[in-house]
């Protein structure tokens, strides 16, 4: 049976709070810069996978992401 590699397994909780916290950071200067929006941004989130189990590596996927699905590229002539 193979040992455990838990060095790879800190490394991804300090990956996974990192991100976390800068997910937190994110929210917090969008509160400032948007207060009246702030409730519902909040509510978004919570809402789309606050457990974090959205399958994203902790990227911000939502900068050019847009709600539409995605088309295929047109055909060249």
């Amino acid at each position: 049976m193979p040992k455990p590699n838990y060095a790879y397994e800190k490394r991804q909780r300090e990956l996974a709070k990192k991100n976390k916290k800068a997910e937190k950071a994110k929210e917090k200067a969008d509160r400032k810069t948007h207060p009246d929006q702030a409730d519902g941004a909040a509510m978004e989130a919570d809402a789309s996978g606050a457990d974090g189990s959205d399958g994203s590596d902790g990227a911000d996927s939502s900068v050019g992401v847009s709600a539409s699905p995605a088309q295929p590229p047109a055909p060249a002539p």
